[in-house]
């Protein structure tokens, strides 16, 4: 093991340390309400994780990862519920909690824009960069020889906003931690087709489901369009305006302006490190806990069809995510090749990737479709968004060397799992698996 500074040795202890004992296989109950703009956290104590079988040390590492936690991408929702709140307050129809809830917003909206909407938030930079610590503790020996061979660490995102800013937080982490990485590590460069492929030239056949496939309209609106989708809506408004007031919204605007306080709610908390004092917006207090599972249910079921395992019969959601599980293949062979000069690829993209690419690697509870004619619910299927990609969500991949041989382990928010099923590990229950097998099994 080279170049591993006492310090360096320190930090590694110091992280393993602090890691939750008993860190989560999945979300919280309430935090599954959030869907994909769930927090992150990681799902493993490092501690536990397993050892490489004998003689094998760390040659490579690669990840993708979604951007950490953000600001809305626009004002939309506040300005919306703003609206009702100001004809409500001029015609004495808000409750009494509902008086609270105008002057909340409006500081949610300052912060978000100061923020800039879309862009990373306090906690998204942290996020970013707690994870790369994590990284550099899991694999010292690795970043120690990439430091003293020269070999480069390669950077590429999507080119959004808000994925070169997690890329740079990340990437720049890790500089500070060694300072002998920082000359090795590239400037952040983008990939749209790998990264961003949703809207490139190869998921045109996707954008053309998303557009106008029929069945998917009217899958969603099937489950939009049930009794308990109002009744929520309405004990969303009536927490914040007067029964007089709720009654005189049309059934669409109902819905439309309850939705609008779910997705302040489900925001704030990526927004925490803006908050007064750091203490959080207080937004639960205006949604219960069963009309906000209502409402993530609904915007669980929509990335459910529009980029996770979707029906049956098709695979049009996430075939496009084919080039990013190719790349990790082509990293891993050009280094067992000897042609690749890299110690690490790190990848930073969005949840229209991490969804997909879930579920065409077959990972825990990303891999189940929906028959047709039967509907997605929570009950029929383990698919939530807060488990699959949650802000920060990561995949990785640690390969090790001994002689020709090259294993592959993956980690999937933290936490070591097996590959598919159908992939055979080196030993019964190992999480560690040849290269060649996973070519095999992949049809690589």
């Amino acid at each position: 093991m080279k170049h591993v500074t006492p310090a360096f040795a320190a930090l590694c202890a110091v992280l393993v340390a602090a890691t939750p004992a008993l860190a989560a296989d999945r979300q919280p109950a309430h935090a599954v309400s959030y869907g994909t703009k769930a927090p992150y956290q990681p799902r493993q104590n490092p501690a536990s994780y397993s050892k490489a079988p004998a003689g094998f040390t760390p040659v490579f590492t690669e990840n993708v990862s979604r951007h950490g936690s953000r600001a809305a991408t626009d004002s939309s929702d506040g300005d919306l519920i703003l609206a009702l709140w100001d004809k409500a307050a001029a015609s004495g129809q808000l409750t009494g909690k509902g008086e609270e809830f105008g002057p909340k917003v409006r500081a949610l909206l300052a912060a978000m824009a100061k923020v800039g909407y879309g862009n990373l938030s306090g906690r998204g930079r942290e996020e970013m960069r707690d994870t790369a610590d994590r990284m550099a503790a899991r694999l010292p020996g690795l970043f120690g020889e990439i430091a003293a061979s020269g070999e480069k660490i390669d950077v590429v995102s999507s080119g959004q906003g808000r994925a070169v800013d997690s890329a740079n937080e990340y990437a720049g982490e890790l500089a500070a931690k060694d300072p002998a990485l920082k000359p090795l590590i590239g400037a952040t460069r983008t990939d749209k087709d790998l990264l961003y492929f949703h809207k490139s030239a190869g998921g045109k056949a996707y954008q053309e489901y998303l557009a106008n496939d029929q069945r998917l309209a009217a899958t969603l609106k099937s489950i939009t369009d049930q009794p308990k989708t109002q009744r929520a809506a309405v004990g969303v408004l009536r927490k914040i305006f007067k029964q007089g007031f709720v009654n005189g919204l049309s059934a669409a605007d109902q819905v439309a302006a309850a939705e609008a306080v779910y997705n302040l709610y489900a925001i704030a908390p990526a927004m925490i490190k803006e908050s007064p004092g750091g203490r959080g917006w207080g937004l639960e207090r205006y949604i219960s806990r069963t009309d906000a599972a209502w409402f993530g249910y609904l915007g669980d079921a929509e990335d459910f069809y529009e980029k996770g395992p979707g029906f049956s019969d098709s695979d049009i959601t996430y075939k496009m995510a084919n080039v990013l599980l190719d790349d990790f293949f082509n990293q891993v062979e050009s280094k067992r090749s000897g042609t690749s000069t890299l110690g690490a690829e790190l990848r930073f993209t969005h949840a229209e990737e991490i969804i997909p690419l879930a579920a065409l690697m077959g990972l825990p509870e990303s891999t189940k479709p929906a028959t047709p004619g039967v509907s997605y619910t929570y009950d029929n299927n383990p698919w939530r968004g807060a488990d699959v990609s949650p802000l920060g969500a990561n995949i990785q991949w640690d390969v090790y060397r001994k002689g020709t041989q090259y294993l592959v382990r993956m980690l999937y928010n933290e936490k070591e799992i097996p590959f598919k099923a159908g992939c055979k590990p080196v030993a019964k229950n190992s999480k560690f698996y040849d290269f060649k097998e996973l070519q095999r099994c992949f049809g690589r």
